[in-house]
C-alpha cells in the first residue's frame, strides 16, 4: 500500500506524512528528495518546474513506488498538483490512496514565510496554486485542523478501505 499526502508547498505533507508512516510502521518518503539537481536549483532561483522538468522523476518515483508497494509500502508526500501527475505516480500499484491537504493561499503563505532552509520560497506558491488540479477522489482535508485531527480523520479513512 502506498499513502500519497498530497497538496501545495507549506500545507503541511511532510508533517503528517511523517506521522503517519511513525504509525503505521510503512516507510516515509519525500518526492522532493528525488528530484534532480537542476530542479532543485531551478526552484531555488524561484521558477515553477514545467512538465518536461518534471518528467525524468515522476518517473523514476513511479518506479521507486512499484517496488516500495510490493515490499513494506509507503507513505509519499507529495505535491501531485495535476492529474497526470498523479496517474503516472500511481500507475502499476496494488494498491494506493490519496490524501489531499487542502487550505487558503493566505494560510499556507504565512507557513511558508516562516520556514527556513527549504528551496520553495513563498514567492511560487501562486504558481502552485494556479497549477493544482484538485484529486475528485481520496480525501480532502482542511489544514486549519491540528495535525493530530488531521491523521486522525486518514486512520478513519484508511480503516474504512
Amino acid at each position: 500500500m502506498v499513502v500519497f499526502i498530497m497538496g501545495v508547498s507549506g500545507c503541511g505533507k511532510s508533517t503528517i506524512a511523517e506521522m503517519l508512516s511513525e504509525q503505521t510502521g510503512m516507510p516515509y518518503f519525500d518526492a522532493d528528495d528525488f528530484h534532480p539537481k537542476a530542479n532543485v536549483d531551478k526552484m531555488s532561483r524561484g521558477k515553477a518546474l514545467t512538465d518536461e522538468d518534471r518528467a525524468s522523476w515522476l518517473h523514476d518515483l513511479s518506479d521507486h513506488l512499484q517496488i516500495w508497494d510490493k515490499e513494506k509500502g509507503a507513505v509519499l508526500a507529495c505535491s501531485a498538483l495535476k492529474e497526470k501527475y498523479r496517474v503516472v505516480l500511481s500507475k502499476n500499484l496494488e494498491s494506493c490512496y490519496w490524501v489531499y491537504l487542502s487550505g487558503s493561499f493566505e494560510l499556507i503563505a504565512a507557513r511558508l514565510n516562516k520556514r527556513k532552509g527549504h528551496y520553495m520560497g513563498s514567492d511560487l506558491l501562486r504558481s502552485q496554486f494556479e497549477t493544482l488540479e484538485a484529486p475528485e477522489y481520496g480525501i480532502h482535508i482542511d489544514i486549519e485542523a491540528t495535525p493530530e485531527e488531521i491523521l486522525k480523520k486518514i486512520k478513519l479513512f484508511l480503516d474504512g478501505k
